[in-house]
């Protein structure tokens, strides 16, 4: 068992994201996680993604605020609790639309290594 407090986190950054504080609370150097990885991201209003694809399946779990998820031109909005699974190669945009940060989960495996 490993537990993590948050303010132990390790910052990381994501590419494509602006207005986002990323925070690896398991997996990777934070953990012995075989399978897959644990960020905390923290979106400040008007932050957000932009439109991009990984071949990394992936989940998101709002914790709190409001996060507009953008696929094909269509909106989804996830609120505190919601969450979305995103397929491999498939394209999304998020934003934070509110005027208050919004924070959610990320979960996602490992990349491949060849």
């Amino acid at each position: 068992m490993k537990i993590n407090r948050l303010e132990d986190a390790v910052p990381y950054d994501a590419p494509g994201h602006f207005d986002m504080r990323g925070l690896r609370l398991q997996g990777w150097d934070m953990s012995d996680a075989a399978n897959f990885w644990v960020g905390f991201s923290q979106f400040l209003p008007n932050g957000g993604a932009e439109k991009d694809a990984s071949p990394l399946e992936k989940v998101y779990v709002v914790l709190e605020g409001e996060i507009t998820i953008i696929k094909d031109g269509t909106e989804y909005t996830l609120k505190a609790h919601d969450s979305c699974h995103i397929d491999p190669h498939e394209a999304r945009e998020i934003i934070n639309k509110t005027n208050l940060t919004a924070t959610m989960l990320v979960i996602m495996p490992y990349p491949k290594i060849k």
